[in-house]
């Protein structure tokens, strides 16, 4: 294999470009946008900057955020420490500063369109609107509005959420999120260089509706927006069903990021498992032990073992931690008191926020910790409407 066609040049598809091409392949990124916004609060957690330290060691603006206020109706708010900080960029900045490391890696960059690509006996045909490339290998890097149909992840409208914001011009140095009723989603504020980005995700509920309500959470805060740039985006969100039908890999190719649906279905953070999947996918592009036909399957395999398994079981939590009650409250509100009462609680959800506590790791957890207090009875109980016993499955 002597070339790779990576489509697609935000993170995922930065970060798989840089390391083929570091290899020695010939590498080009085709992307119409390149570096642009998008409605997402733009954190990196500790697991990813821990994994790639130069995500932190850098000279590109950023933030880092030591604290977030948690609120849910008819619980109030409650701040809690953040034990290791959240990096937050641009969007625009980090995704500029991940193509500027392939460039110099030595990736080309065409800024255009893919219109079409096309199997060959030894290789792909693309059809962009620069004319027509050829390459052995494809990564495919499109994100979730991926227009080829050939490659990448297949969903329903099940298998997505909404995503929408506004950057506000304004400064804090700290997260806000706030759950809502009746929604499979949240809102934040994520202050960033220069700006805040305020958003909200859901499922199941319009665009229209889900605007509305950001808007009227921005009055009841006092957050000017209005004047303010407004985006829209879908994010993957895969439900159960989804993940056990999600077209990862092909012959000659490998999704990664937003095109692979590799999205916390709850956070919806997608910002390291973009990253991550392009490493490992270039892994694999690069392992000679794999021929071209059987790379699909050890890509797979290796999506799986490090963080597969983990988020298709957070698929079937999504709705009982939005939607379901506990003891004539919403679980979000009982979060959010478990959050102020429980030290052991709070650590949990720290560990959350920086990304090293796996989803089917936490029943395991939280019941090895109980000490027969009332307190951590009642979560006890807690614990079992909200996370299944299946959680103990691949421990």
């Amino acid at each position: 294999m002597k070339s790779v066609a990576v489509l697609g040049g935000g993170p995922a598809g930065s970060f798989a470009a840089e390391r083929l091409a570091r290899a020695g392949l010939k590498v080009t990124i085709f992307d119409e946008k390149l570096a642009w916004e998008k409605p997402c609060g733009g954190g990196l957690t500790f697991k990813a900057y821990q994994e790639y330290p130069y995500l932190l060691d850098n000279d590109t603006p950023k933030k880092l955020i030591h604290s977030t206020w948690l609120s849910a109706p008819n619980a109030g708010e409650v701040k809690m420490p953040l034990a290791r900080p959240l990096v937050v960029y641009s969007r625009v900045d980090l995704n500029g500063m991940l193509l500027q490391r392939a460039a110099k890696a030595g990736a080309a960059i065409e800024k255009t369109r893919v219109l079409g690509i096309e199997r060959r006996e030894r290789g792909w045909r693309l059809r962009t609107r620069a004319g027509v490339a050829e390459a052995d290998f494809c990564v495919v890097a499109t994100g979730a509005r991926n227009p080829l149909r050939e490659v990448g992840t297949e969903w329903s409208s099940q298998d997505t959420m909404s995503a929408l914001g506004y950057y506000v011009p304004a400064s804090r140095d700290e997260i806000d999120i706030q759950f809502l009723p009746k929604l499979e989603g949240y809102i934040w504020v994520f202050p960033r260089c220069g700006h805040l980005s305020v958003g909200i995700c859901g499922k199941g509920v319009s665009a229209r509706d889900m605007r509305a309500r950001l808007e009227r959470y921005m009055d009841e805060r006092g957050i000017a927006w209005r004047g303010s740039p407004f985006y829209g985006h879908v994010l993957p969100s895969l439900a159960p069903a989804g993940w056990k039908k999600n077209r990862l890999a092909g012959n000659g190719w490998l999704a990664v990021g937003d095109a692979g649906g590799l999205v916390d279905p709850i956070t919806g953070e997608g910002l390291y498992y973009a990253m991550r999947s392009g490493d490992l996918a270039s892994r694999v592009v690069l392992d000679d032990a794999h021929g071209i036909a059987e790379k699909a399957d050890a890509y797979r395999s290796l999506i799986s073992r490090e963080f597969g398994l983990d988020l298709e079981f957070a698929s079937t939590l999504a709705r009982r931690v939005f939607l379901g009650t506990f003891l004539f409250h919403s679980v979000p509100a009982r979060m959010v008191q478990f959050i102020r009462r429980s030290p052991r609680f709070r650590e949990l959800m720290q560990d959350l926020f920086a990304g090293t506590q796996p989803y089917l790791e936490l029943r395991s957890r939280l019941l090895s910790n109980l000490n027969g207090t009332l307190q951590e009875v009642l979560m006890s109980v807690f614990l079992n409407r909200v996370i299944p016993e299946s959680s103990r499955a691949g421990l």
